[in-house]
């Protein structure tokens, strides 16, 4: 027969508690320091740091934005917020756009931010008289859309027939005033917003423009003469008589910025020979009003145009001090040329 060991069953239950039990202290003193460290990475880089624009582009994936976001020093940890954002849903939510974020800002803060869209805007203000090209460019220079991509469609058709206006261009339709945008705003959202503004305060107009026996194209191109010939205020209603009369007695507007918007390359030096080049906005040439907008007008020389000043005026010379002497026959606008134009000599020596 053979001897065999008989350990009792109690001190087989107790070994197995002691094991579990020391099993179970090992995984929490492996578990703590995990614990600890994903506890510290989903704390703020910075209690005290300071606000940066953080740009999320078109199409950037969860884990672009979050390696991103530790690169800039927003986060401490590009791997957990990328996990943290998955686990919330939020992989696929992430809105592109230009956000205001700091290191003082936990990371499931961050995640919220870029899931709400909570984009940041930009005030850019357009003045009066600026033309196409100058709008694409101060808003390129801003960063708010491409010049490129913004002309192109400025002067593609169907745009043109969607938003319910004429012209070849959206020339004189894009409404000068203060506006907020998103950096990198697409074209079409920036030309949506700047024609609705601009359908906003011509509407109210409708029934004088009716009554002017124009249509809207030629109100608003006249309109945008008037604003590139004076820069005074109260000089515009004269200066609208004045091109009036001349429309109803087939006379050359004979206006110098209508010369210079149709030159492409315009050097900043208006010649007797560019005076003499036929385009189709050289006003010395033809005998009506170019076929669009040279510029985009304000309110008040749209209204100027609508409510023109009352005189037999038609004629203009600069008094070289940003105001013009007004003449009713061609003699009175010689003499008035002479003089200024002596004057201006004068003060040249």
């Amino acid at each position: 027969m053979t001897n065999k060991t008989h350990i009792p069953t109690r001190f087989s239950g107790k070994m197995k508690r002691t094991v579990l039990l020391g099993t179970g202290l090992c995984f929490l003193f492996c578990l703590l320091p995990a614990a600890l460290w994903v506890h510290h990475a989903l704390q703020p880089v910075n209690m005290k740091g300071e606000n940066r624009n953080f740009l999320v582009d078109e199409g950037a994936t969860l884990k672009q934005v979050a390696v991103a976001l530790e690169k800039a020093g927003i986060i401490r940890n590009s791997i957990l917020f990328r996990l943290a954002g998955r686990f919330m849903g939020y992989d696929h939510l992430i809105r592109s756009g230009e956000y205001r974020l700091n290191g003082a800002m936990a990371p499931l803060n961050i995640l919220e931010t870029l899931k709400e869209g909570r984009i940041i805007s930009h005030s850019i203000t357009i003045p009066e008289g600026f033309n196409l090209n100058q709008i694409a460019e101060i808003m390129e220079q801003k960063g708010l859309t491409n010049k490129a991509s913004f002309m192109e469609r400025t002067r593609e058709s169907a745009l043109i027939a969607q938003l319910d206006l004429s012209g070849d261009t959206l020339e004189g339709y894009l409404y000068p005033d203060t506006y907020r945008f998103q950096r990198n705003e697409t074209a079409d959202k920036v030309i949506d917003v700047m024609v609705k503004r601009f359908k906003d305060i011509v509407s109210p107009l409708d029934a004088r423009i009716k009554d002017s026996g124009m249509t809207l194209h030629q109100v608003i191109t006249l309109a945008s003469i008037v604003e590139k010939e004076t820069g005074s205020p109260e000089e515009r209603p004269m200066i609208a008589r004045v091109f009036l009369n001349r429309l109803k007695k087939n006379m050359r507007l004979e206006s110098d910025p209508t010369v210079i918007y149709g030159i492409s390359d315009f050097n900043g030096n208006l010649t007797k020979k560019d005076l003499r080049t036929k385009t189709p906005y050289n006003t010395y040439v033809i005998k009506k009003l170019p076929p669009g907008p040279i510029a985009n007008p304000g309110l008040a020389s749209i209204l100027a145009v609508l409510n023109p000043a009352i005189g037999n005026y038609y004629y203009f010379v600069s008094k070289n001090n940003g105001t013009h002497y007004f003449s009713k026959t061609l003699k009175e606008h010689n003499r008035a040329v002479k003089r200024f134009q002596k004057n201006n000599r004068k003060k040249q020596r």
